[in-house]
């Protein structure tokens, strides 16, 4: 899977560490989740294109360089919410879509319920945020939709992935990079990462 990039940086490493940690109450682990995301968005597109251009600081003309693509941030609902705040930070300009999935309990398929994306898809890098890859379901059928929308150039982010998840993207987009903090080896009969951090949605919201 060479499209999977681990990202061991020692400050994403320690805000997983917090999330991981089942005392850690609400406010700290959306702190957490904001900074991971920071580190992570920085990872994802440090090989953005970008170009040459002159301007004038307050001494003499400068040589700089900006970035010479669009960005599009789209998370999934609801846990990739955790993640924006972050790269919003990142990135200010990027413009931002939302698509809401949720996982049949029985089936373990993802279930579409909302789908909002900006028009500026096949010329942005669109980073989709899912903080936990499992059984892949979500994450693949995200993707699926964001490339009839016309997106090429999908980065996926998450936090923790299960090898389950890494392959069934791989398998069905083998285009698709994957920007991961830490891979756990199992996934329970309910399809959670073990051992993982437990619902990120509730973790960020409701526990």
């Amino acid at each position: 899977m060479n499209k999977v990039i681990l990202c061991e940086h020692p400050l994403l490493q320690d805000a997983l560490a917090l999330m991981r940690d089942r005392n850690t109450p609400p406010a700290r682990f959306r702190e957490a989740m904001e900074s991971a995301g920071v580190v992570l968005g920085l990872e994802a597109l440090k090989d953005v294109k970008t170009l040459s251009e002159q301007v004038h600081t307050p001494l003499k003309p400068a040589s700089v360089r900006r970035m010479a693509q669009p960005l599009v941030l789209v998370s999934i609902l609801r846990a990739g919410l955790g993640l924006l705040p972050g790269l919003q930070r990142l990135c200010p300009a990027a413009r931002i879509g939302h698509i809401g999935l949720y996982r049949d309990e029985k089936t373990l398929n993802p279930v579409r319920y909302y789908v909002r994306l900006p028009k500026e898809l096949p010329e942005s890098v669109v980073l989709l945020l899912d903080p936990m890859l499992a059984t892949g379901g979500s994450a693949s059928e995200a993707v699926r939709i964001l490339k009839t929308d016309g997106a090429k150039d999908i980065r996926l982010i998450t936090l923790l992935s299960s090898k389950t998840g890494l392959r069934r993207v791989h398998e069905e987009h083998p285009d698709v990079r994957i920007h991961t903090a830490a891979v756990d080896s199992t996934l329970n009969k309910h399809g959670y990462i073990v051992p993982g951090l437990g619902d990120a949605g509730d973790r960020l919201y409701t526990l």
